[in-house]
């Protein structure tokens, strides 16, 4: 499942697809639309893809909570249930990265920051 900002659109969109997606690396934008780079960072989140319906929609609910919270920074997300990984790219500002982090952690406590990624 993915989340794409388009534009200058405030709003989120799901992209989900019955047939398997492209590699992340050719759908990840790097610049905005600007041509500014994006920042990004990966988290992980245990044994999601195993959890039942109910479970996987509650953390994907808390999830859409903060991807909203922090509409106008994010550029894409995508949350990826076979390797139980979230990827976000948003706009570079300073300390951005572990405060959209940490607040994705405080909504889904079995999340964890993999790594990240400033330019």
């Amino acid at each position: 499942m993915s989340l794409l900002r388009h534009g200058k659109d405030t709003c989120l969109r799901h992209i989900s697809g019955v047939t398997p997606a492209e590699p992340l690396w050719k759908r990840v934008p790097t610049r905005d639309e600007n041509g500014v780079l994006l920042a990004d960072f990966l988290m992980l989140i245990p044994r999601l893809g195993k959890q039942g319906q109910a479970h996987i929609a509650r953390t994907v609910e808390r999830l859409e909570y903060v991807l909203h919270r922090y509409h106008e920074h994010i550029v894409f997300a995508d949350l990826n249930l076979r390797l139980n990984t979230l990827w976000i790219s948003l706009r570079p500002r300073h300390g951005l990265c572990l405060e959209i982090a940490a607040c994705i952690k405080l909504h889904v406590p079995e999340a964890v920051l993999v790594a990240e990624r400033q330019q």
